[in-house]
């Protein structure tokens, strides 16, 4: 006898309260002041359901599942979060298109890993922009010969004129391709895109914008940074919409998906961005088939109020860890939406070694999860507000260091 389906667990009431009274949709460790969504998410029950009965359906018949339902499945759940995202939905957008991919760093392997590199071609991407996406810029370099110029961005900074100026020197000869952070991973400054892009197609470089913080933190029309001038932008859903990890989005402009390919060649290379990027080999495409959860249960908390709440909630914390401390956040307050980075308390080593030990001793002796990231030789903690947390959790942050 077959057995029906267990129902998912319910979405949130539309009215609900924030903070504690939540954390039941999460299985986060009640233990824990978790304040660093940022890094990796985390997924609520509600989720993980779905995607776990995308891979019942999966595995109960897996060849008529791969090939005669997969690809309906998806091309809903890609329509449904390029709406969200605003991808590809106005008229001089409108050939732009958005793929799945596994995470922003897969997008943006697909993009550098795509260009015909002739030796001597430049790079531009900030001095602060995630690691991986400065380790890619150095295999391209080193494999092709291009060179690679860091905009350097201060920090401190002082204000959103500085971080343009930034890239304005860097772009002072020129570039091929330009990476843009729209919110810097370790500062956790939101960029203003408009300005700096402009100045790349001043220059002649095309454009990338590494997204991966931006979907569900900032209210995101990726037609905007298109009609801008952006080739590419790479998004991640497990962040800040929640969805289970291994699904992120590449958007091309039309002239962006001139030979762009996946980073993994598989059975469909040659026959379009559509069909290449939707299969490039076997593996579980239930992260990105639960996608379509994750935005039920933002819009159930209301994704205005969300933002709105998780923008409010980071400035409140900061504040309130800032005067423990008598430390500032290191960029101007309307610089951060949903994270702000604040310097560490506690003289100590700006190293990585420093920083992982000091995260280790949070965590274990005050039960506080949060990044402590060296930048420039000097610590800074990174927050995350969640709708998930109140202000006793970053409490407990700001006591463990007074």
């Amino acid at each position: 006898m077959t057995q029906s389906p267990v129902p998912p667990p319910p979405l949130p009431h539309p009215e609900a309260p924030f903070g504690h009274a939540l954390r039941p949709h999460w299985s986060l460790d009640p233990a824990i002041h978790f304040l660093n969504h940022g890094s990796y998410g985390a997924a609520p029950k509600h989720v993980l359901a779905a995607q776990s009965q995308w891979r019942d359906r999966l595995e109960r018949e897996p060849v008529r599942f791969m090939v005669d339902e997969l690809p309906d499945a998806l091309a809903s759940a890609r329509a449904r979060l390029a709406a969200v995202v605003g991808a590809g939905q106005r008229d001089d957008t409108a050939d732009a298109k958005l793929a799945f991919v596994e995470n922003a760093t897969a997008g943006a392997n697909a993009v550098l890993r795509s260009f015909r590199w002739l030796p001597g071609d430049r790079i531009v991407i900030a001095n602060h922009a995630y690691p991986a996406l400065r380790n890619l810029t150095r295999f391209i370099a080193e494999r092709h010969g291009v060179t690679v110029v860091e905009a350097q961005v201060p920090w401190p900074l002082p204000d959103a004129q500085a971080l343009i100026d930034a890239y304005d020197q860097a772009l002072g000869n020129g570039a091929r391709l330009a990476i843009l952070d729209h919110i810097f991973s370790p500062l956790a400054v939101v960029a203003p895109l408009d300005p700096i892009i402009a100045a790349c197609r001043a220059r002649g470089a095309q454009v990338l914008v590494d997204g991966a913080h931006a979907p569900g933190q900032l209210p995101l029309v990726v037609d905007d940074a298109v009609a801008a001038g952006a080739d590419w932008y790479v998004g991640n859903c497990h962040k800040w919409l929640c969805a289970p990890k291994g699904a992120g989005f590449l958007v091309a402009s039309e002239r962006g998906q001139r030979e762009l390919h996946p980073a993994v060649i598989s059975n469909y290379f040659g026959e379009g961005f559509d069909a290449e990027f939707a299969w490039t080999g076997t593996g579980d495409p239930t992260a990105r088939l639960a996608v379509a959860a994750a935005l039920d249960f933002i819009e159930a908390l209301g994704p205005v109020r969300y933002r709105d709440a998780l923008r409010a909630q980071a400035r409140e914390a900061a504040a309130l860890i800032g005067d423990a401390w008598g430390v500032a956040p290191a960029a101007p307050p309307d610089m951060f939406a949903a994270m702000v980075t604040l310097p560490f308390p506690v003289a100590a080593d700006g190293t990585r070694e420093a920083a992982l030990r000091w995260r280790t001793k949070l965590l274990h002796e005050h039960r506080v999860e949060v990044p402590v990231t060296p930048i420039d030789g000097r610590l800074f903690v990174r927050i995350s507000a969640q709708v998930y947390n109140e202000l006793s959790d970053y409490a407990a942050l700001a006591a463990a260091l007074r």
